[in-house]
């Protein structure tokens, strides 16, 4: 039987299988992994609100099911965490701003609801930045999220704590959001795995109004344990206009990658990308090489494009957060007021001439891979982790709000809605962790997942660095 450390760090399949074999009780586990988070943290400070007791009496609740026969969910006794940006019912969504409702929410997010369904527990609602404004782990209402690597340097976002918890071995699943590479950019900056799916995979409650580039996708340390948390939370739901019908298949299975023709972008034709993190993902194509692939360095057209549309459509949609009382617009983080500031100056005509040119843009990404290429590989950002309190690393030009100019690589998934995932494959000069990014057309996530985890397979990564 795993003591109590190890325990606490087992994937979600691993903890799954021990419960339904009765070698180890949801309590156990839930306990396990409590105290993990309890002696980590403080440091991490990776939590809006923990919800230990009601963890625990659900555990027992688990535990009293296992022990009568009851059929067991797929991840029953599972701890998972919730992203403060989906509704967890008894829990407040305070979306990483101190404008927001301290009330404690009714009911659960369709997400949050299924992840229940299937036997999870929940411990808690993790940080954000406002909003989800940036990908760095700064709020105004919890503070900096400190990365797991080294106290002080940022964990990424929006899902800031959850990709934190999953580096720490704090919980096996962690569901995040991605509007502009919010699952994949922190996955990438702590060494785990985030994966986007295909838009619509999962439901979002209450639907976005921010031209479609919004979704909930999973951060965990293996991909296998992503694939079944996707699993168990996608498919149709009526609140959800954009949801398609079939879920995720309950297993990922493994396909070889022989024969796959992987396009490889170090900078899609106008990115900067530092140096050690160029060099990593240039090694990590060649081991998709040595598994089969044939892996062609190439620039897609469409390359260069979305920059300017990922800017003309971030600020606008952000507009209604502006308070009325002008008094309380202090109380907002300062580069959300840049970028706000910004957005204010477009018209009417220039944000749909933007979402024009988008959708025309989806249409050339995707058809761009049905031209002949199965995945696109790239760096998951341009960077690794930096300090807290920054918009952008101490080596780069400083700007108010503009993140996106190191994110260049993850965005065009979010606009043409196709899956994509960052997995680690190396660490910066700084000992930070360096993720790349693979992609691929709408309705190919499988086949991204089964790519992902192959590299995984020949090429493993340490992605437990905190100890306690």
């Amino acid at each position: 039987m795993p003591h109590d450390a190890s325990l606490a760090t087992l994937s979600a399949r691993a903890m799954r299988d021990l419960v339904a074999s009765r070698q180890v009780s949801p309590v156990e586990i839930a306990e396990a992994v409590l105290r993990r988070v309890d002696a980590l943290e403080p440091s991490l400070n990776a939590f809006v609100v923990r919800d230990g007791e009601r963890a625990m009496d659900a555990a027992r609740e688990a535990e009293r099911a296992v022990t009568a026969g009851k059929p067991l969910g797929p991840l029953h006794g599972v701890p998972v965490t919730i992203k403060d940006i989906q509704a967890a019912a008894g829990l407040p969504t305070r979306r990483g701003s101190r404008l927001s409702d301290a009330t404690p929410t009714a009911e659960d997010a369709p997400s949050v609801a299924r992840l229940r369904a299937a036997g999870a527990i929940i411990i808690g609602k993790t940080t954000m930045p406002e909003a989800g404004w940036i990908a760095a782990s700064d709020s105004p209402l919890t503070g900096a999220t400190h990365n797991p690597w080294k106290h002080g340097m940022t964990a990424g976002g929006s899902s800031s704590g959850a990709a934190a918890l999953a580096a720490a071995g704090c919980a096996p699943l962690h569901l995040g959001t991605d509007g502009a590479g919010s699952v994949r950019l922190p996955a990438h900056f702590c060494g785990v795995v985030g994966f986007k799916p295909t838009y619509g995979s999962v439901p979002y409650v209450p639907v976005p109004n921010n031209f479609a580039v919004s979704h909930i996708g999973p951060i965990t340390r293996d991909v296998e344990d992503a694939a079944l948390m996707l699993a168990v939370m996608s498919g149709a739901h009526p609140l959800d206009l954009t949801t398609l019908p079939s879920p995720f298949p309950a297993t990922l299975g493994s396909r070889p990658l022989a024969g796959l023709r992987i396009a490889y972008s170090p900078d899609l034709g106008h990115a900067r990308v530092d140096a050690d993190v160029a060099a990593a993902v240039a090694d990590a194509a060649k081991t998709f090489e040595r598994l089969g692939a044939t892996v062609e360095q190439v620039t897609p057209p469409w390359g260069t494009q979305g920059g300017e549309l990922c800017r003309a459509l971030w600020g606008p949609p952000l507009l209604p957060l502006i308070p009325a009382e002008e008094s309380r617009r202090g109380e907002m983080d300062p580069g959300l007021r840049a970028l706000l500031a910004e957005a204010t100056k477009q018209n009417v005509t220039e944000i749909l001439a933007a979402q024009t040119r988008r959708l025309a843009y989806a249409g050339a990404v995707n058809t761009w891979f049905a031209s002949g290429w199965d995945l696109l590989l790239t760096p998951s950002a341009s960077v690794a982790a930096f300090p807290v309190g920054r918009v952008r690393p101490e080596h780069w030009p400083e700007h108010g709000w503009d993140w996106i100019v190191w994110a260049e690589f993850s965005y065009p998934f979010n606009l043409s809605h196709g899956p994509a995932i960052s997995v680690p494959c190396g660490l910066a000069g700084n000992g930070m962790p360096i993720g790349l990014q693979l992609g691929g057309p709408r309705l190919a996530d499988r086949l991204v997942m089964q790519a992902a985890a192959a590299f995984l397979e020949a090429q493993p990564f340490a992605i437990v660095p905190a100890r306690a």
